[in-house]
This record gives structure tokens, sequence and C-alpha cells, in this order.
């Protein structure tokens, strides 16, 4: 069996999908006993905060994509959404932006969300990140 060196291993898990990356980080975290959680780390002492600064403080790193509003180009959302979720269909893609305000994406990390926005933004949906 030849080696598989770190670049491999990351093409491969790039060109994957949300559902199969999905299965891949639970099967690792059964297989090796660990958890994709982030771990907490510990602020500095400083003076106590009201709660809506206490949420800004501890950065979100896992995002949902929601789109909110297909816009006048519906066609593009839904060709900007496919390009996101191959494993989407046409059908699937048609409904999803027709029942906005809708998740498109879940669970996905700061990069992807931030990427996702972009495009579908650019084709003319109301995007949010929650």
């Amino acid at each position: 069996m030849a080696k598989l060196t770190k670049n491999d291993i990351l093409k491969a898990v790039e060109e994957m999908s949300v559902l199969d990356l999905s299965e891949l980080v639970k099967a690792l975290e059964e297989k090796f006993g660990v958890s994709a959680q982030a771990v907490a780390q510990t602020a500095p002492a400083q003076a106590p905060a009201t709660s809506g600064e206490t949420e800004e403080a501890s950065e979100q790193t896992v995002f949902n994509v929601v789109i909110t509003s297909s816009g006048a180009n519906k066609i593009a959302v839904i060709k900007a959404l496919r390009e996101l979720v191959p494993t989407l269909g046409l059908k699937e893609a048609k409904d999803l932006v027709d029942a906005a305000p809708k998740e498109a994406l879940t669970q996905v990390n700061k990069k992807a969300a931030e990427e996702a926005k972009e495009k579908l933004t650019a084709a003319g949906a109301t995007v949010e990140l929650k």
C-alpha cells in the first residue's frame, strides 16, 4: 500500500461533500476516541462583561449558512447552491431556494461559511451566518 502524504489527504478532504465530511469526522472520533469539539481557552482576567459582551468574546467556529431570501435571480442562486453542495439535485436545490429562509449548509467552519455566503450573495441571495 502506498503511503499517503498530508497533501494527498487534504486534497481528498477538499473534494468531499459536507455529508461525507460529517461521516468522516464521526468515524475518526469513534476510531481514536476523540472529540472534534473546540477546546475552551481561558481568557485573561478582566472586568466582568455583560451578557452581550460574553457572547462576542467567545469566537464562533462552526456556522450554519441560511438563505433568508433568494432574490430576483433564483436560477443563479440555485446554480451557486449546487456548486457548494454537489450532492444536491436540481429539484432539492430549487425547493431549498423556494423555501427561504432555509439552512443551506450546517455545521461548517468559518472559511467555508464565508465562501458560501460570498457565492450565494454574488448570485443574488440574501444570506445569514448563524
